[in-house]
């Protein structure tokens, strides 16, 4: 993972924590152990980090639904 990934990495882990009011390291957890991490947002780096932070947060929030991270 380059720099600008791992940045990026970060800046959802962070803005997930505050709109779902849990503490980044739970987000990171089910991020990780969902798979969500290194087989969605690692890989879509170049496709997601042009997303506006709300639109990111919405089809994040979304995906870890669909995972089962989240409640529907």
């Amino acid at each position: 993972m380059n720099k600008d990934t791992l940045e990026f990495v970060t800046y959802c882990i962070s803005k997930l924590a505050q709109q779902l009011k849990l503490s980044q390291h739970e987000v990171y957890e089910r991020l990780y152990n969902s798979g969500i991490l290194y087989d969605y947002i690692v890989p879509s780096y170049d496709v997601l980090h042009t997303f506006s932070s709300r639109y990111l947060m919405e089809d994040l929030i979304d995906y870890m639904k669909e995972k089962g991270v989240l409640p529907q």
